[in-house]
């Protein structure tokens, strides 16, 4: 952890301090992946970090505050997804490379972070615009390069002028952002992980490009 941690009384924390808080915080997240967001208590989030409920306290002011700053952690990890994208030519055999290495992210970010997502879709869904915010911040990286993406082509005369390019972007990231967090699910219709991933790539690489890959 880098940058100035402070208590929730405006106390600059210490290496100590700031190597508790981070505890509570990693005890918090492996609590998230078994436990309903809703039933994880501060005690017992102290109890697995081996300190005490007064201890959270000095760091957040409840769970929910502290599952924010988890989230705002990992939103923040998310919007490097859009790396995957930089310099990237959707163009023959390059452009389906470009959509499958885009799918396998979403995809391995939506599984390395399945928990918290998990509470922050809830918390969207429930209308807590904190919550909101966190998770348009990392989709809106994807949407905005994607929809830079599709004007390029446009401009190339590589892609039909009549194709909006934010509502076509924002579709493939809201559809990514769905299967991404039902994975699991795809297997109760028989369909393996492996067989998921060519087949998103390719709505991909069609919204983008208007065409079939070359592989």
């Amino acid at each position: 952890m880098t940058g100035q941690v402070r208590t929730v009384d405006g106390r600059v924390a210490g290496r100590r301090g700031q190597a508790t808080r981070q505890k509570l915080l990693d005890c918090l997240s492996e609590m998230l992946s078994s436990s309903p967001y809703r039933d994880v208590k501060v005690i017992d989030v102290a109890r697995k970090a081996g300190t005490s409920p007064a201890t959270f306290y000095q760091y957040f002011p409840d769970v929910e505050g502290a599952v924010l700053e988890i989230a705002e952690q990992m939103a923040t990890e998310g919007a490097g997804l859009t790396e995957v994208l930089a310099e990237r030519s959707w163009i023959g055999k390059a452009g389906w490379a470009t959509a499958q290495e885009l799918v396998d992210s979403f995809l391995e970010f939506w599984r390395k972070n399945d928990a918290i997502l998990r509470v922050v879709d809830l918390g969207s869904a429930e209308g807590d615009k904190r919550f909101y915010k966190i998770r348009m911040k990392i989709l809106n990286s994807v949407t905005n390069s994607l929809t830079d993406t599709v004007k390029d082509l446009q401009d190339k005369g590589k892609v039909d002028k009549d194709v909006n390019a934010a509502a076509m972007a924002g579709s493939l990231v809201a559809m990514l952002a769905s299967v991404a967090s039902h994975q699991k699910g795809f297997s109760t219709w028989g369909v393996k992980q492996a067989e998921l991933k060519p087949n998103l790539a390719l709505l991909v690489h069609l919204g983008i490009t208007g065409k079939k890959p070359t592989k």
